[in-house]
């Protein structure tokens, strides 16, 4: 069984439905063992039965995996959080998660399972004037349940994601189960250094979602083509000195800086390019030039993305 999360996984958010199960299989076949999945993503059964086929295969076994998947808003009330998980297991096809996390700060009304799934963020989208109903669920009753997933063995670790400096704190005063994982939007463009320091003076290690920046905000209306990454300067700088790709320097910059990276894609080319970064190492110059691109510039934001598409003006970050 692994005791580390691999450094760099597969991101499932945004696979197509209908390519996931095999987008899965070539992400084994490419070398990866770590996979990111989420409730929220629609994506987790055909995910399920990737998984399924890659060890059925005989291409790997479930103890050479790691799986994380998380826990949607509308099942923040700790009467709902078993519940929530065990579709996820039942989902994915597994006896138990590697490491499962609450997926955003934000607790939203109970949507049934059977009402719909995922539920993800209108309360009713048929109503005349849809829109998210905040539930008052304090985060600590939340995580308290979320202990209790590990002590019943449905789960092996527990962490957080979109959590920042202020709510670790807080967090870190309560829990008596410790948070393994925060996971966050980090890149180039959004260092998030202090947040990661604050995470490594409690031991929390840290997974940096979206590490190539706004490739996956393009299509959503999130990023401008402008705003790549890919063809950042000290990037294709660095990529042209060592011979590598600008998403390999990208990934690299993540990883060095000691944060596990989840990038996406379906192309299995890109899975492979994408894995194939651990031969060179960036110089002290090189990191400190691409740390240098920081604007703060977030692009996965509820402050700005639940207002524009829910009519909800919801920030977590300020």
């Amino acid at each position: 069984m692994l005791t580390e999360m691999p450094r760099i996984g597969f991101g499932l958010w945004k696979i197509p439905q209908e390519d996931t199960a095999a987008s899965v299989v070539d992400a084994v076949r490419a070398g990866y063992r770590h996979f990111d999945s989420a409730a929220d993503y629609a994506n987790e059964a055909e995910t399920g039965r990737g998984l399924a086929n890659v060890i059925a295969e005989g291409l790997v076994k479930r103890e050479e995996l790691w799986i994380t998947s998380k826990l949607w808003n509308t099942f923040h009330a700790p009467e709902h959080v078993e519940e929530a998980c065990r579709k996820t297991l039942g989902d994915l096809r597994l006896d138990y998660l590697d490491l499962y996390l609450i997926h955003f700060p934000i607790a939203l009304e109970y949507v049934p399972i059977e009402a719909r799934y995922p539920p993800e963020w209108l309360h009713d989208p048929d109503a005349a004037e849809p829109v998210m109903k905040p539930a008052p669920v304090p985060l600590h009753q939340t995580w308290a349940a979320m202990e209790a997933l590990v002590e019943q063995g449905l789960v092996k670790r527990i962490g957080v994601c979109n959590y920042n400096s202020a709510l670790i704190h807080d967090l870190m005063s309560y829990a008596r189960i410790k948070p393994a994982m925060l996971q966050i939007e980090a890149h180039p463009y959004l260092t998030q250094e202090k947040l990661i320091r604050c995470a490594r003076v409690y031991g929390i290690d840290v997974t940096a979602f979206s590490p190539l920046g706004a490739q996956s905000y393009f299509e959503l209306g999130m990023a401008d083509a402008g705003e790549s990454l890919l063809g950042a300067a000290p990037v294709l700088v660095a990529a042209q000195s060592h011979g590598r790709t600008p998403a390999q320097v990208l990934l690299r910059w993540g990883v060095q800086r000691g944060t596990a990276v989840i990038p996406k894609t379906s192309k299995p080319e890109r899975m492979r390019e994408n894995l194939d970064f651990d031969g060179f190492e960036l110089s002290a110059a090189e990191m400190a030039a691409i740390s240098a691109l920081n604007q703060n510039r977030r692009f996965n934001d509820p402050g700005v993305f639940a207002e524009a598409a829910f009519g909800a003006f919801h920030p977590i970050y300020d």
